[in-house]
């Protein structure tokens, strides 16, 4: 069973964790989903893991992600073990949420800084991160091309507050030790960043693979070298989830994950003379009042106010009803606007 502990806690489990499978049952962890089947590393015995892919049964409880330790009886999969944490978004297909990946302990939102921090996509990750129940961390890579990041690594503990900023260098190996060190056994780590941001360079260097990388295009968008969501094996003990590129950061969160993003304006609003202040020309908002102060940068608010409304149109676009109600305002508004303008 030592042997088998120890198997488990490579692949991220955390050591002291009740075990989620009894008798004959075997343990695995989803590493790759290919459409209809699924690739696992699990223990047939308590010694060596293999790798197998596996065709998915119709009856699991649940659909297998990229992450997700599973229970093997008989030779198949029979049950997915509940989530811890889960990172998501809304699904292309405009009506369901499509989970990312599962059971993270540490979600690293990776950016670059060769051509300035681009802030509102910092926030908005920070919002999917903190709504997956996993911890951020920021990673700000290609340091190597600028002469003096240190701005930009204050804007990103701004943007953030309270969250740890790792600056980094695939070239010069600036702050890989650091990444190491929160990697290690029993934890499970994952990437996420728009495509062109370095995340498989980083890979690469924290782990020596020859994964491909592409060159970013001139206009600065980045083009998808990784394609397929993996779960890898470190050499330091943990594992790391490598995800594409996000090339649309839609949004699709909970109040509190805002807050948590926005902690400074929630902080302003414990002020504010209402408790559902909209910090929109609200009498008495703490929040405006901060801004007019050049206590609270103005573009933080309007980060804010997007974010907000973008959350509140996902929430309508999966309820058929509010969404047709909100079209008939908007129809409303139309015709008024035109009968003012004759």
């Amino acid at each position: 069973m030592n042997q088998l502990l120890d198997g488990l806690t490579s692949l991220g489990w955390a050591s002291g964790t009740p075990l989620f499978f009894s008798g004959a049952e075997r343990p695995g962890r989803v590493s790759v989903v290919h459409g209809p089947s699924i690739e696992v590393i699990w223990f047939p015995y308590d010694a060596e893991a293999e790798t197998t892919l596996f065709e998915l049964r119709r009856d699991l409880n649940l659909r297998p992600v990229a992450g997700d330790w599973i229970v093997i009886d008989g030779g198949e999969p029979v049950r997915v073990v509940p989530r811890r944490t889960s990172l998501s978004r809304p699904d292309p297909n405009e009506r369901d949420i499509q989970v990312l990946a599962a059971n993270i302990d540490t979600v690293m939102i990776v950016l670059p800084i060769d051509r300035g921090l681009n802030l509102k996509n910092l926030e908005r990750l920070s919002v999917m991160v903190w709504d997956s129940g996993a911890d951020p961390l920021i990673v700000l890579t290609k340091a190597d091309a600028t002469d003096d990041p240190g701005p930009m690594v204050d804007e990103a503990q701004a943007a953030a507050p309270g969250v740890p900023v790792v600056l980094t260098s695939a070239v010069d190996g600036r702050g890989l030790d650091e990444l190491r060190s929160r990697m290690g056994a029993g934890t499970t780590t994952t990437m996420l960043g728009p495509s062109g941001v370095g995340k498989t360079s980083l890979l690469n260097a924290l782990e020596g693979h020859a994964e491909p990388v592409r060159e970013v295009r001139r206009d600065g968008q980045g083009r998808h070298t990784t394609t397929t969501r993996k779960l890898y094996r470190l050499g330091i003990g943990g594992v790391l989830l490598d995800l594409p590129g996000i090339r649309s950061l839609d949004l699709y969160a909970s109040d509190a994950a805002v807050e948590e993003t926005f902690t400074d304006i929630a902080a302003l609003a414990e002020h504010c003379r209402f408790r559902d202040c909209a910090h929109d020309g609200d009498e008495g908002c703490a929040v405006e009042a901060a801004v007019a102060a050049g206590e609270l940068p103005e573009r933080r608010l309007h980060s804010w106010h997007a974010i907000r409304r973008e959350m509140a149109y996902q929430s309508r676009r999966s309820d058929p009803a509010a969404m047709a109600a909100q079209r008939q305002e908007w129809k409303r508004i139309t015709k008024a606007s035109r009968k003012a303008g004759r």
